[in-house]
C-alpha cells in the first residue's frame, strides 16, 4: 500500500469556538507526519490492539476481523453475535478487558434486534480464543442492553472503555429520541459504569433512588462517540451536538450535560435551543465546535511516536479532522487539527506508539499508519 509524507498545517478556517470555554483559537501548528494505507475494511467502525501488535477490526455490517500488521493478513473471527445492520447501527466498538492476557475476555458493542422494528444498543463479552490467524469467540454472553428498545436506527453511542479502576463504562446515546435522556428509568442518552461483567458496582451516584437505573454515572448526553481517560484517571467523552454544538465534556458523577434541554447547536430545523450559559444548573462542556468536527472517537495519547503530543486528547472526526487537545484539570483547549481529507472513523494507539485511523464509508474503508515523520 503506498506510504504519503504529509505535513499539515492549521488554517484559521478551522479554528474552534469556546476553545478552553476562553473562545481563544488555537495557535497555529506545523507538525509533520508519514501515513501510510496499510488495508482496507468494509465499513469498519473500532479497532483494538491485541498484546502481540495484531488488532481487532470491527466492520458494521457485523464481521470482526484480526489484521496483522507485520504480514498485512487479515482473517475473520467466528462467533460474532448477531446484528441489527441499518443506519447507523451494526458491529461497533471492541475492547479488550484489562486482564486479557490471562482471561481472554473482549467486549464488543452493536445494535440488537427486538421485538418488530424496534432495535437498540447492547454490549457483549466472550473469550477470544486464537489458533495462527484462525479465531473464534466463545462463551458470548450480552451483560448490558439499552433500555427502551427503539424503531430509529440512530445515535447509538455504544462506545466502550474500561477505566483505571477496572470498571467498564459505556456510552448510551440518545437514539434520536428527546424524552428519555432526561428520564432516570432510562439509560438512553446516559454514561453508565459497571462492573466487567455487568453487574453494578457500589458507589454510582443514582444507586440508591427508587426512580433511578443503579447504572447510570451521568445524564444529558446526544450521541457521545468518544470515551476515554486522561493520566490523572478522569473520564472524558466527545459526542456529536445537533447543527454545532459538538462538545468535550470532564464526565463527573451525577452531572447532567444538558441535552436536550441546552446546546450551543441548534436543531437541524433551525428551531433555536438555550445555550449552556443559560442553565448554570447544567454541566458545560470544555470544548464546543461550531462548525462541527462530527467526533467519532477520543484516546489518550501515551506513546513514545509523538513525544510533544504526551497527555493529549486525540479525537477523529468524521469532517475529515484529527483534533489533538492539551488539557488541563477540567480545562481543555484545542491546540492543533490536522484536514485528513477523509471522514475519519477511529483513531487508536499501538503498542510502539504509533497511531492508527479508520476511515469511515460504505465503499470500504483504509485502515492508515501515522508515524513521525
Amino acid at each position: 500500500m503506498p506510504t504519503l509524507n504529509w505535513k499539515w498545517l492549521l488554517g484559521t478556517a478551522l479554528l474552534a469556538t469556546g476553545c478552553g470555554g476562553t473562545g481563544v483559537a488555537p495557535q497555529a501548528a506545523d507538525t509533520a507526519f508519514k501515513v501510510t494505507a496499510e488495508a482496507r475494511f468494509d465499513q469498519p467502525w473500532a479497532l483494538a490492539f491485541l498484546p502481540d501488535g495484531r488488532m481487532l477490526v470491527t466492520e458494521k455490517r457485523g464481521t470482526l476481523q484480526l489484521h496483522d500488521p507485520a504480514s498485512g493478513v487479515t482473517a475473520a473471527i467466528s462467533g460474532v453475535p448477531d446484528v441489527s445492520y441499518g443506519g447507523q447501527g451494526g458491529l461497533g466498538d471492541v475492547a479488550l478487558h484489562p486482564g486479557f492476557a490471562d482471561n481472554r475476555w473482549v467486549y464488543l458493542s452493536y445494535a440488537e434486534a427486538g421485538d418488530g422494528d424496534q432495535v437498540g444498543a447492547a454490549v457483549a463479552r466472550a473469550r477470544l480464543q486464537l489458533e495462527g490467524l484462525a479465531g473464534a469467540l466463545t462463551d458470548v454472553e450480552v451483560i448490558w442492553r439499552t433500555v427502551p428498545k427503539t424503531t430509529g436506527r440512530g445515535h447509538y453511542g455504544h462506545r466502550i472503555a474500561f477505566g483505571p479502576d477496572g470498571f467498564l463504562w459505556i456510552s448510551s446515546g440518545d437514539r434520536q429520541e428527546s424524552d428519555p435522556v432526561q428520564d432516570l428509568q432510562s439509560n438512553i442518552g446516559k454514561i453508565v459504569r459497571l462492573n466487567d461483567d455487568g453487574t453494578v458496582p457500589e458507589g454510582n451516584p443514582f444507586a440508591d433512588r427508587d426512580d433511578a437505573r443503579a447504572e447510570i454515572w451521568s445524564v444529558g448526553h446526544r450521541n457521545p462517540l468518544g470515551l476515554a481517560f486522561d493520566a490523572t484517571g478522569g473520564l472524558w467523552n466527545v459526542e456529536m451536538g445537533p447543527r454545532g454544538g459538538d462538545e468535550l465534556n470532564r464526565v463527573h458523577p451525577g452531572n447532567n450535560y444538558g441535552w436536550p434541554l441546552v446546546s450551543d447547536g441548534v436543531q437541524y430545523s433551525r428551531i433555536p435551543i438555550p445555550d449552556h450559559d443559560t442553565r448554570p444548573d447544567l454541566a458545560a462542556p470544555a470544548i464546543s465546535w461550531t462548525p462541527v468536527i462530527s467526533p467519532s472517537s477520543l484516546i489518550f495519547y501515551r506513546g513514545s511516536e509523538f513525544p510533544a503530543w504526551q497527555g493529549n486528547a486525540l479525537i477523529s472526526g468524521l469532517a475529515g479532522v484529527l483534533v489533538r487537545v492539551a488539557i488541563d484539570g477540567d480545562a481543555a483547549r484545542e491546540v492543533e487539527r490536522f484536514d485528513m481529507d477523509r471522514r475519519v472513523r477511529a483513531v487508536a494507539q499501538a503498542p510502539d506508539g504509533a497511531l492508527w485511523l479508520l476511515e469511515d464509508g460504505r465503499s470500504g474503508g483504509q485502515l492508515l499508519k501515522l508515524t513521525a515523520d
